[in-house]
């Protein structure tokens, strides 16, 4: 719709302009301050500019008012224009709210080291990434979402090591000497159990199995965390072993070299990463000849940016705050445009249940399981509640209040809204495709707010894509169904004279509802 009104009010002022929405929809849809500038321009008042700019639109049916007000344009769109966008969505709900945007975006999330089953910190750039992944698609974006597996390096080492020495202490009477660093929970000793099925006891015999034992219990993890993510709806395009990009080392190195990347000192090799914006230089190769872990995500990021999407994003946990700028300095030496680089931050999620804090896992040690929140609240509303807030701030948040039936449970008002079309509906005996039809033209002013609203979902999700801020999804989605609450609560629907018109209008909430937590890889529900 408000792109619709941009070329509508562009096509008279031939100007750029900002296009506003008032908090009040009294005053009107949508509102420019247009006139403020011109003022400068032609040396008149605001409120005269805006006076003679109104009159320009007193032929477009697209508005039903144009008034001038202190200075601005307020601009109320006609009951035609909202029904003609209210039928096309009804009848065309699969592009409903769908974009044109053009572009190629690389989205790399999740990324957990494969040493353990997910936890609900990884959980929470899962949903993100997620939903940013469904609705820049929708939007028309080609987007990839890509896991990067850190299967290289000391943590699949211990891996091997800790399953060898659980299966050691528990299926056999050679001695056992826990190390200082090791992986605990009882997931390790249900490898431990797997492992001896697979290969027998004499595995846990032979220190020469740790290797073999550190790939196999990588694999059986990754199956884990596919099967976590599943549960929560969430799949990806491609995944991208950190192990078999090291193949492309040597010519990654020598690219860093050719272009006075790197510089050695002290035994390492280091990447000159302070002249790039970074606070200090960083080692890339140890005195031993073993590439850092920085080393690996050179080269990840080497391969990706050969890949050539227009833009790439990652999203990482907080904790690596401090790592963004060394990967861009890496970028920027490779010679790539690391401005290509987007990195949204995840924070962690403090659990409560009945307000003390949530159990840990024993299964996986000291964090709370995604899969044990998952069970006890569902996919769906751990999903919306993880959207609720901009992914780099905190996120506290009971589980109990998820399972209430009311109210304070904002995933249920909303799904009861949705609930409530459909009720109208069977109790009507009708559908939708029976009611699009009929025009909603002469509605009453809650009516006639109420199907603008309804029909706001596209520039909702094209904003809150674009400023990476998902929750403006989520609020806008609690603001319809509360506002279709207090309607249906006010209007009697089914048996009035206009029956066919609210059940129509209820018909588009419903589609709005519906795409929207669709967006969300939420289900909505027809009964509650």
């Amino acid at each position: 719709m408000k792109k619709s009104v941009h070329n509508t009010v562009k096509k008279h002022l031939g100007e750029d302009f900002v296009l506003e929405k008032p908090k009040d929809l009294a005053f009107g849809h949508y509102a420019t301050p247009v006139a403020f500038s011109l003022a400068k321009v032609y040396r008149k008042s605001p409120m005269l500019i805006a006076e003679e700019l109104a009159e320009k639109f007193a032929d477009e049916a697209i508005f039903t008012k144009v008034e001038a007000l202190k200075g601005y344009l307020n601009f109320k769109l006609s009951d035609t224009f909202l029904d003609q966008k209210a039928t096309e969505a009804i009848l065309d709900e699969k592009n409903f709210a769908k974009g044109e945007k053009s572009g190629t975006i690389l989205l790399e999330y999740v990324s957990a080291n494969p040493t353990g089953p997910l936890h609900i910190g990884h959980a929470r750039g899962a949903v993100f990434g997620d939903t940013l992944y469904k609705i820049g698609k929708h939007l028309g974006y080609d987007i990839t979402a890509e896991y990067y597996v850190n299967d290289a390096g000391n943590q699949i080492y211990l891996l091997g090591l800790s399953i060898y020495l659980a299966g050691r202490e528990a299926f056999t009477d050679l001695e056992v000497t826990w190390p200082e660093e090791y992986y605990r929970g009882e997931y390790i000793f249900d490898l431990a159990k797997q492992a001896k099925e697979a290969f027998g006891e004499a595995v846990f015999s032979d220190e020469k199995s740790i290797e073999k034992l550190s790939e196999w219990g990588k694999d059986r993890m990754l199956d884990l965390i596919r099967s976590n993510l599943a549960d929560a709806n969430i799949t990806f395009d491609t995944f991208v072993s950190e192990k078999a990009l090291f193949a492309k080392w040597d010519e990654t190195f020598e690219k860093l070299k050719a272009n006075n990347a790197v510089y050695e000192k002290e035994g390492k090799v280091w990447l000159k990463s302070s002249e790039k914006g970074d606070e200090k230089d960083r080692v890339i190769v140890r005195e031993d000849g073993r590439p850092t872990y920085l080393a690996g995500d050179i080269i990840y990021h080497n391969e990706k940016f050969e890949r050539g999407y227009d833009h790439y994003i990652n999203i990482w946990g907080a904790d690596h705050h401090g790592y963004i700028a060394r990967v861009k300095a890496a970028i920027d030496f490779l010679g790539y445009d690391p401005d290509k680089l987007e990195v949204i931050l995840s924070q962690m999620v403090a659990l409560l249940k009945g307000g003390e804090p949530y159990k840990m896992s024993k299964r996986a040690g000291n964090f709370i399981l995604m899969s044990d929140v998952v069970e006890e609240v569902g996919a769906e509303a751990l999903r919306f509640i993880f959207l609720t807030k901009k992914s780099d701030t905190h996120l506290e948040f009971d589980v109990d209040m998820l399972k209430t039936q009311d109210s304070s449970n904002p995933i249920y008002y909303i799904q009861y809204a949705h609930a409530r079309v459909n009720q109208l509906f069977e109790k009507a005996g009708k559908t939708p495709a029976e009611v699009v039809s009929f025009k909603l033209e002469e509605l009453d002013e809650d009516a006639h707010n109420l199907l603008f609203t309804a029909l706001l979902l596209p520039e909702v999700i094209e904003d809150a894509f674009e400023s990476r801020q998902l929750q403006k999804l989520t609020d806008y989605l609690k603001s319809l169904a509360a506002f279709y609450h207090q309607f249906y609560n006010k209007h009697k629907i089914v048996g009035t004279k206009n029956e066919d018109k609210l059940l129509k209008l209820s018909a588009m909430v419903a589609v709005t509802i519906r795409t929207g937590l669709r967006l969300m890889g939420i289900e909505a529900k027809y009964k509650m």
